[in-house]
């Protein structure tokens, strides 16, 4: 059975809805009309988790659709209409910053809304290939965002969406298609440490709940693994991530005077992991046709 793109529209003017509308074949897509802003908040609070794709307004009231979204922790793929001619009667500023959502997000003017089906791919392709150490808004362009909720939502909706497209489309190239500029060996030394301590942070969380009643551990495992994965980070750097923490529980428990024998159980998550990634590198690899 195909599986639909489900699309969260929020378009205030009848006329423009109505051709957004009519370019979403519902063979295709699945998606929520929303005309308020608290009929959006009202649909991304119960179905962010489903939703593949926005498709926003560019109006005066972007700015704090996006600022409430970001206040969320929900990253989407999103496509902005910027409305052009006499549609741009509506205030709107002279000037923008350079993106307003995230730097995926693809703008399109309402004059050419005949090409939204491809807009919309566009949006979700580039979406993927967003690394953890993306802006997320245009005051932070010097800073890396380290809000690790945002970003782990951000890795979950990246695998989501990439196995749905794997599903209708039977398309699993896109889901491998990196951007080299992303790459842990690409980035500045500050960003490097702000990534070094999320990746250990994120594996902390694993290692303290692996032997536990945990429902999210497999989640946790998927969602450090396409972080590595997106920033091309070596099986020798989960290693060494991995001795640091035992390292720090060691003398913990030497402190509390128990023994250290426990910590070599762990070295089943480190395996686990390890051969986590390693599957994301082999599935990477371009087959022979």
């Amino acid at each position: 059975m195909r599986s639909l793109l489900s699309i969260c529209i929020f378009v205030k003017q009848d006329a423009l809805l109505q051709l957004v509308v009519e370019q979403l074949h519902p063979d295709f897509y699945t998606y929520s009309v929303t005309k308020s802003f608290k009929e959006f908040c009202h649909v991304i609070e119960q179905e962010k988790q489903q939703i593949d794709c926005l498709i926003l307004q560019d109006d005066a009231d972007l700015t704090s659709t996006a600022n409430w979204l970001h206040g969320q922790a929900t990253l989407l793929p999103a496509v902005l209409l910027q409305l052009t001619g006499v549609d741009r009667a509506i205030n709107i500023p002279e000037t923008s910053p350079a993106f307003t959502y995230h730097t995926a997000e693809v703008l399109v003017t309402s004059e050419h809304l005949l090409e939204l089906p491809d807009q919309i791919q566009s949006a979700i392709a580039q979406f993927l290939n967003l690394s953890p150490a993306c802006r997320l808004t245009p005051s932070a362009a010097n800073d890396v965002t380290t809000d690790l909720t945002t970003q782990n939502f951000l890795m979950l909706q990246q695998r989501r969406l990439a196995e749905k497209l794997k599903a209708r489309l039977g398309y699993l190239g896109v889901y491998y298609k990196r951007n080299s500029k992303s790459f842990f060996r690409h980035l500045s030394e500050e960003d490097k440490k702000d990534f070094l301590e999320q990746l250990k942070a994120e594996y902390r969380e694993i290692v303290l709940l692996y032997f536990a009643d945990d429902g999210t551990l497999n989640q946790r495992i998927d969602e450090f693994v396409n972080t590595a994965f997106f920033a091309d980070i070596s099986v020798s750097q989960i290693v060494e991530t991995h001795m640091e923490l035992m390292d720090e529980f060691s003398k913990q428990l030497k402190l509390e005077g128990r023994s250290e024998e426990i910590l070599l159980d762990y070295r089943l998550t480190l395996i686990d992991t390890i051969a986590h990634l390693c599957e994301m590198y082999r599935r990477s690899i371009p087959r022979e046709s």
